[in-house]
């Protein structure tokens, strides 16, 4: 029987133990323990809490799964469990799969990647954790995208160079700002926060950057 994981320190040591590879040179996690030390030391910096679930390093907002810690073949990688609400100023998430609904990842490849998105990382891992703070079901992509409230369509017909700027953003960057806004209950409070952000928006910043 093949050992598991009861704390993060043994991951780094064996592995998850679900495959033959587990606790010998060939396990995926060999190949990148520098990467998952480095990371784990940010995600500790964070307010989540440390777990072990399924046999890998899992991370925890008042007992609700926010991300999991692990590694692939070619990269180790952070996955939050409903990453696909999360504003991507970045453009670094990406799907597990073609049906991933919810679920996205950041791939790592190297301590100095790391390094470099420390901050985003802790950014993205706070809008994860406000995610979770508001007790709302997970919500796919798609469903958010349709979100798109007439008054951001109003101000676009009235101040055409602010249409063209907004088109001019990452994916993620109008993902993150369509979600900022439909949020709002009230047509006054959507209003307020699209003037507040138009100046972001004309300087090709996400909603969540500074």
């Amino acid at each position: 029987m093949r050992e598991k994981p009861n704390d993060v320190d043994q991951y780094l040591d064996i592995g998850c133990g679900r495959c033959k590879f587990g606790g010998t040179p060939n396990c995926k996690v060999n190949s990148w323990t520098d990467e998952l030390t480095l990371l784990r030391s940010i995600l500790l910096q964070s307010d989540l809490t440390e777990e072990i679930k399924w046999s890998v390093p899992c991370y925890t907002y008042e007992g609700r799964n926010v991300l999991t810690l692990s590694a692939l073949k070619e990269s180790a990688v952070i996955s939050f469990f409903r990453g696909a609400e999360l504003a991507d100023s970045e453009d670094i998430l990406e799907k597990p799969g073609e049906n991933s609904r919810f679920a996205r990842y950041i791939r790592f490849t190297d301590t100095k990647q790391i390094k470099s998105l420390k901050d985003v990382l802790l950014d993205y891992i706070r809008l994860a954790i406000q995610v979770e703070k508001t007790g709302s079901k997970p919500k796919a992509i798609e469903e958010v995208e349709k979100q798109h409230p007439a008054e951001l369509t109003e101000m676009f017909e009235s101040i055409p160079k602010f249409a063209k700027a907004f088109l001019a953003l990452t994916p993620g960057r109008q993902r993150g700002y369509l979600i900022h806004f439909s949020s709002a209950k009230q047509s006054k409070t959507r209003i307020a926060r699209i003037r507040k952000c138009m100046p972001k928006i004309f300087e090709g910043k996400g909603w969540n950057e500074r």
